[in-house]
């Protein structure tokens, strides 16, 4: 059996993340990439988007930028996006209120990248603080948190507190862990706004 067809593939967190995606996106969505990187998950909701729909993606890297627009337009024979340099904590710069179907974090650094440029504690709270405004009801903030390594544990942590504080009347909060695995395994965590 081949790597990619093993059954673990399917509970990855970027799968894991994907499956919510999938339910809550659809042709004619409007979507954010708040951390584009390599431009996986902007393709992603670019496809399940459709022609129809529209997709912005931030960054601050150039290499990033460019790596997501050759993938794309490598992929889609349409073109649905936006890619934007800029940090994710402006977003409300390039959206209104409540107009986002789904709202896509992937925390840490760009594969492959320089590891010393990393989402930070203080712009993803910031980030996430716009997502919520954005988000429409009944819409998904997505979230892929690493921490440990590089990245050590001060964005993880500030993350899950700001989560667990969310008005349970207004927001539900999922957080999954892999529990039995080690070296500070990534935490998949769903948001979807109720009100």
């Amino acid at each position: 059996m081949k790597k990619e067809d093993m059954p673990g593939k399917y509970y990855q967190t970027t799968a894991w993340c994907r499956r919510m995606m999938r339910e809550h996106v659809q042709e004619g969505s409007f979507c954010i990439d708040a951390t584009m990187g390599n431009g996986h998950d902007t393709l992603y909701l670019c496809e399940l988007a459709g022609e129809q729909g529209h997709v912005l993606a931030f960054d601050i890297q150039e290499a990033a930028i460019s790596q997501t627009r050759e993938r794309l337009e490598k992929n889609l024979p349409y073109r649905n996006y936006e890619l934007i340099l800029d940090s994710h904590s402006h977003m409300e710069q390039y959206a209104a209120a409540g107009s986002a179907d789904c709202i896509v974090f992937n925390l840490g650094y760009l594969p492959a990248g320089d590891h010393s440029i990393a989402t930070k504690p203080e712009t993803t709270i910031e980030a996430l603080r716009q997502s919520l405004a954005l988000l429409k009801p009944g819409g998904l903030i997505s979230l892929c948190i690493y921490s440990g390594g590089d990245s050590g544990f001060e964005e993880k942590d500030a993350v899950l507190a700001y989560l667990r504080n969310l008005d349970s009347g207004d927001y539900l909060v999922l957080v999954t862990e892999y529990y039995n695995r080690p070296n500070n395994p990534p935490i998949p965590a769903a948001v979807v706004r109720i009100r």
